[in-house]
């Protein structure tokens, strides 16, 4: 079988177990089936099915066995991971079947009670518990009632009147609980009891239905939301604990957390309110078990677990294995392990008693540290890149711990010259930690040490830490002590501040250089599209034939005059119309162009508004659509009834070339704000097979930093990058496959401009333990015969192209390759003279899929790469060569 190798290498593999346990079921390879389901069941907690179907298995061997226990030990384990009524109607059933032995009937009340006391409450389901309880009394009743016609003895009596008080003390307390249907209940008891229903019991119904009614909104939403049902479930939980009933409160929360067994939040807030609230030892660190098994990734549920283990004075061995598997429980972030490492240091250090020299606790604090340092530099490091306490913050605590408690300063020192080699020289805040700890537990002259290296190491806030120094001699120090201070504190801030005007200043030619090149840049579009217009007019002479684009070009220049133009034709003279918003644009308009109705008045002064760039009346109500087909019939049709939803349309335009075919973008312009934000919701819309993107309509001359796409280069905790799928699936497809791990917020495959998938997707979750939990779920698994990777979303960081304006800049910047875009074998010559060879600098450094930015040399060559050649500057190096 292919899934045993698999939990060979991965034996935390969920899905891995559950596969394993199916094909073992369907082979009918019983004794292979039990060891599966007891190896998963060691890990994991089991679900509802899984333990049922392994229970009615156990329960068919050992009629054949004879032996009863070991179903009975299943049985309390399965009721141990969840609070399942099914699960206790099952066990009490089968106790049932071992009436006959001694205590058997002691021992099946004691189960139907713990089932009642467990599930009893549970509004939905709850009832079918105390009738089975009812069914079992009422049976045994039959068997201590006398024959018809005889009359009891004393004894008999006493039997069957015991017997009767317990059916109506069942139907009392069943009354007393608000469960669905319960006016049947009270039906049938008024029917069964030969005395009618007694006050007490009736004012006990009306309260519990009353009570019923309060929650009936919330069990109608339960029964009609789909799995998993968290938000329907938070707010029942929030409304039980506006009511304050801790029975119900435990109740509902764990009907919650059989149905979302894998959301921590959800486990997170039920042991802070059983251990703030019930404080009932078992029931808390049962609760705090089940959370770390549930969800073992989550160190915050870990945390929590041993504090509550302390607080309810748990053995130390205990504590120390559960802080062991915490430590092997998979955390997803470097500081999740500094975190851990943390609550069981602090744990160690209240069992210590420091008035004593040495301990047996104090000695294990101590290697506590030394271990907790050690792991985070080989385990932790190795595996995530990064240390997780680059601010040492478990070293500082131990030299705190040795110089407060153990009075040890020679040993605070040393973990603290430790602290400043790890990077931490430069940060004045870490100084004046050590600053302080030297003040309350050193001596003046280990303080004003501490202090003069400070002032030499310091670069974030140098001043603090000079009026530090200044201050602590003007208290403790000597003349001499105050001439040194006061002598190194200007030296050095003389030297910054000459480091930090080089600095500014560097950055000012930076920004000047670039805003040359941007206006080079412009100037050059602006000549060249200078130049292609008299190329246009002069390239077969003045008595060419006359075509659209001068009258296109015309108009543009002279937007004021008249719509007309003449010419001539033979002897007589014609007059051509060119069509704008006002008239027409003459005899042949170009395919394809729709005129619009100018409004009144503005037929002769109005340009023509579809051109590339037209003039909006107000950019705040318009919204910009592109990435459309050129080949889309109607834009115009298709893109009003695509965004008439979003509320008014004052007009669409979209934009048609010279020649009259649609140029694949265009605007729609609202007559309110509030519907631009409706219409920014349509990006990504598919349209004919493409993405069409719909971004704010800006003029990026007047915000040139204007960006619509904000690429975030932080980590995004809660959401997941996916690779790998198929091309063929979709956002449908891919949400089912994730809503079984949380709450999904957006979900958005990655495509490219024409609408063709590229295999990636990002999956938004509404926290990040839910896309932690999809992480550990979904990577690796096969998707229609692709094996897909899934992580944390993390983008890499871009560098001067998220600078507007900045990609000739870079690639000024980079290297030039040695082979083409498509490489070029050494014996194949270069056509451009040696004289236009651009010397390449060292290769830039690769990082994050961009070239790393680099310095630019210095003097003459800096300015000659920087200066933009002309044509004549071209024209003599050719003839020079």
């Amino acid at each position: 079988m292919v899934a045993e190798p698999r939990l060979s290498i991965n034996a935390f593999d969920y899905n891995c177990h559950v596969d394993l346990i199916k094909l073992l079921k369907q082979e009918g390879e019983l004794v292979r089936l039990r060891k599966a389901r007891q190896k998963m069941s060691e890990l994991f907690p089991l679900t509802e099915e899984i333990w049922l179907d392994w229970l009615k298995d156990e329960i068919r061997l050992t009629e054949e066995e004879s032996n009863r226990e070991k179903v009975y030990e299943l049985f309390e384990r399965a009721v141990k991971d969840y609070i399942c009524p099914e699960i206790w109607l099952e066990y009490a059933q089968y106790s049932i079947g071992g009436m006959g032995s001694p205590g058997g009937i002691d021992m099946v009340r004691s189960i139907f009670e713990r089932a009642v006391t467990a599930v009893g409450l549970h509004m939905t389901k709850g009832q079918t518990v105390w009738e089975a309880y009812r069914e079992f009394e009422n049976a045994i009743l039959s068997t201590v009632q006398p024959p018809p016609g005889k009359i009891p003895s004393s004894k008999e009596q006493e039997l069957l009147n015991t017997q009767l008080e317990r059916i109506h003390t069942l139907f009392r307390r069943q009354l007393s609980v608000p469960l669905i249907d319960m006016e049947a209940t009270y039906a049938e008891y008024e029917e069964w009891s030969e005395h009618g229903v007694p006050e007490t019991v009736m004012r006990q119904y009306k309260k519990a239905l009353q009570q019923l009614e309060k929650c009936r909104s919330f069990e109608e939403s339960l029964l009609v939301a789909e799995t998993p049902k968290l938000a329907e479930y938070q707010s029942y939980i929030d409304f039980e604990l506006k009511e304050g009933d801790p029975v119900r409160i435990q109740m509902t929360f764990e009907r919650a957390l059989a149905e979302n067994c894998l959301v921590p939040h959800m486990w997170a807030k039920c042991t802070t309110y059983l251990d703030r609230q019930l404080k009932i030892k078992d029931l808390v660190l049962s609760t705090h078990e089940r959370a770390v098994r549930n969800c073992p990734w989550t160190m915050g549920l870990w945390k929590s677990y041993l504090l509550a283990l302390e607080r309810h004075g748990a053995d130390h061995q205990i504590v120390s294995d559960v802080f062991e598997k915490a430590l092997n429980a998979g955390f997803i972030q470097a500081t999740d392990y500094v975190d851990i490492w943390q609550a069981y240091l602090d744990y160690l250090r209240r069992r210590v008693d420091f008035s004593k020299e040495s301990s047996k606790e104090l000695e294990e604090l101590r290697g506590a540290f030394s271990r907790s340092l050690d792991y985070i530099k080989q385990d932790v490091e190795e595996r995530f890149g990064e240390s997780g306490d680059p601010s040492c913050i478990i070293m500082q605590i131990w030299a705190r711990i040795e110089a407060l408690h153990c009075k040890n300063m020679q040993k605070a020192r040393e973990l603290w010259d430790s602290i400043m080699t790890k990077g931490n020289a430069k940060f004045g805040n870490m100084w004046l930690e050590y600053y302080n700890l030297e003040r309350s537990c050193g001596d003046p002259a280990h303080c004003r040490k501490a202090l003069h290296r400070a002032v030499q190491c310091t670069t974030d806030y140098p001043e603090h830490v000079c009026e530090v120094l200044c201050t602590f001699e003007r208290v403790e120090g000597s003349l001499e002590d105050w001439d040194v201070a006061v002598q190194k504190t200007e030296t050095r801030l003389n030297r910054i501040n000459e480091q930090r005007a080089k600095v500014a200043e560097k950055e000012a030619n930076t920004a000047r250089q670039e805003e040359d090149r941007n206006d080079q840049r412009r100037k050059g579009k602006s000549d060249k599209k200078t130049q292609k217009k008299v190329q246009k007019r002069t390239r077969f002479g003045e008595k060419r034939k006359a075509e659209p684009d001068d009258y296109q070009d015309e108009w543009n220049e002279n937007s004021e005059q008249a719509p007309k133009r003449h010419r001539g034709n033979g002897d007589h003279t014609t007059e051509e119309h060119m069509e704008t918003e006002a008239g027409l644009f003459g005899r042949n308009a170009p395919p394809g162009f729709k005129p619009k109705k100018a409004p009144q008045g503005a037929a002769a002064t109005a340009p023509r508004q579809n051109d590339d760039k037209p003039e909006l009346r107000n950019d705040k109500s318009s919204v910009f659509i592109s990435n459309l087909a050129y080949t889309l019939e109607e834009p115009e049709a298709k893109l009003r009834t695509l965004f008439e939803p979003c509320g008014p349309i004052t007009q669409v335009r979209p934009v048609f070339g010279n020649k009259g075919s649609f140029k694949g973008y265009g605007y729609v312009q609202f007559e309110s704000l509030v519907s631009v934000a409706e219409a920014l919701k349509l990006d990504r819309r598919e349209m004919e097979g493409r993405p069409m993107f719909v971004s704010p309509c800006v003029d990026k001359n007047k915000n040139p930093d204007f960006k619509v796409f904000k690429y975030n280069t932080s980590i995004e905790k809660h959401k997941i990058f996916i690779s790998g799928l198929p091309f063929s699936y979709t956002k449908e497809q891919l949400e089912e496959m994730c809503k079984s791990h949380g709450t999904i917020k957006e979900v958005r495959l990655v495509t490219y401009r024409s609408g063709k998938p590229k295999g990636l997707a990002y999956v938004e979750f509404a926290d990040e333990s839910q896309a932690s939990q999809a992480v550990l779920k979904l990577d690796g698994i096969e998707v229609e015969g692709n094996k897909v990777s899934v992580a944390i979303s993390n983008p890499p960081r871009r560098n001067m192209m998220d600078k507007p304006g900045s990609s000739r800049l870079m690639t000024d910047m980079m290297p030039r390759q040695a082979f083409g875009s498509r490489g070029r074998g050494r014996t194949q010559l270069s056509l451009l003279p040696r004289s236009l060879h651009r010397q390449s600098g060292p290769a830039s450094k690769v990082e994050n899929g961009s070239a790393a930015e680099r310095a630019p040399a210095a003097g003459v060559n800096a300015a000659a790469e920087t200066k933009p050649l002309s044509n004549s500057d071209f024209a003599k190096m050719l003839l020079n060569k």
